[in-house]
C-alpha cells in the first residue's frame, strides 16, 4: 500500500474520481473541490493536504485538509488509516479535528489519540441524507423560494451566526464574511412569506452532486413548515438545473430535522462524525 500527495485538485480528482463517485453524497466535500463543470480549481498551498491511499494501484481511501479546518477522510479500512496517520504526522504536529463517515472516523480518532497522546471528544454526530427526487410538503406552506438579496444580508448573517451557535459546528471561518460571499454568489436562498422566514445555502456543487450546507429557521418562525418548504424547493431547483444528487447533513440528535427531510424524500445514507482531536 502506498500514499500519494497532490497539490492540484484536478490531478487528484482524475485519480480518485472513480473511487469517490461510488458514494457521491458521502464524498461531496472531495468531489466539490473541482468546482462546477468548466471551472479550474486553484492549486493548493503548501499548508494544505490532499492524498490518496492506494493498494495495487487502486485508490482505497482519500484525505483532505485545508487549514484552519481539520482533516476530512473518506471511508477506509484500518490498514489504510494507519498509513494515513503516519503521513499526516510527518506533515502536522497537531490536528484540530477529523470529519468523516463512521466507523472509519472513530477508528482514525482512536489511533491518532494513541499516537499523539491526546484525548478526543465528539463535536457532532451527523446523519447524511441524499435526494434524487423531491416531494413538496403535504400541506400547503405559504410563501415562495427566492435568491437572497443585499437587503437580506443583515438578517441572514444573524441567522448564520445563530445556526453555528445552535449546531455547535466550531466553524473557524467568519460567518459574516462567508454569508456575504454566499449572497454575492447567489448560493443563499430564503423562503419568503411577507418577508424572509427561513433560509438554505447550497455548496460544493459538482457536475452531479451538491450539498445543502446550512438550513435554518429562526425560532419565531418554526413549526410552520417553512424549513421543509425551503429545502424542498431549493432541492427541486437544483435537480431541475441538472444535479443528480442533493445531500444534507443533520445533527443525529435533532429529531425535527431527522423527521422533516425523509418526509420530502431525502433518504438516510450513513452516519458521520466530527471529532475533536485535542480535547486535553
Amino acid at each position: 500500500m502506498q500514499i500519494r500527495r497532490y497539490r492540484d485538485p484536478a490531478l487528484f480528482l482524475d485519480r480518485a474520481g472513480p473511487f469517490l463517485s461510488r458514494a457521491e453524497g458521502e464524498n461531496n466535500l472531495f468531489l466539490g473541490m473541482g468546482g462546477r463543470p468548466g471551472s479550474t480549481p486553484p492549486v493548493l498551498g503548501e499548508e494544505c493536504y490532499l492524498a490518496t491511499i492506494e493498494r495495487a494501484e487502486e485508490v482505497v481511501a482519500c484525505a483532505l485538509r485545508t487549514p484552519p479546518y481539520g482533516v476530512v477522510i473518506a471511508r477506509a479500512d484500518l490498514s489504510a488509516l494507519e498509513l494515513l496517520i503516519d503521513d499526516l504526522t510527518s506533515k502536522y504536529e497537531t490536528l484540530p479535528s477529523v470529519l468523516g463517515p463512521e466507523p472509519a472516523v472513530s477508528v482514525f480518532a482512536q489511533h491518532w489519540s494513541q499516537r499523539a497522546g491526546t484525548r478526543t471528544r465528539p463535536l457532532m454526530r451527523m446523519r447524511l441524507f441524499e435526494a434524487r427526487h423531491v416531494r413538496s410538503p403535504e400541506r400547503h406552506i405559504p410563501g415562495v423560494l427566492r435568491i437572497a438579496e443585499e437587503r437580506d444580508l443583515t438578517m441572514v448573517t444573524a441567522w448564520a451566526v445563530a445556526f453555528h451557535h445552535e449546531a455547535r459546528t466550531s466553524d473557524p471561518l467568519d460567518p459574516v464574511r462567508t454569508t456575504r460571499e454566499d449572497v454575492a454568489k447567489q448560493r443563499l436562498y430564503v423562503w419568503d412569506n411577507g418577508g424572509a422566514v427561513s433560509m438554505a445555502i447550497w455548496a460544493g456543487r459538482t457536475g452531479r452532486s451538491v450539498r445543502i450546507g446550512i438550513a435554518y429557521t429562526p425560532s419565531e418562525h418554526r413549526r410552520r413548515g417553512y424549513a421543509s418548504a425551503c429545502v424542498a424547493a431549493l432541492t427541486q431547483r437544483l435537480l431541475d438545473e441538472g444535479v443528480a444528487v442533493c445531500c444534507i447533513n443533520t445533527d443525529v440528535t435533532n429529531t425535527t430535522t431527522n423527521k422533516i427531510y425523509p418526509a420530502i424524500r431525502y433518504r438516510p445514507v450513513c452516519d458521520m462524525s466530527n471529532i475533536d482531536l485535542n480535547a486535553g
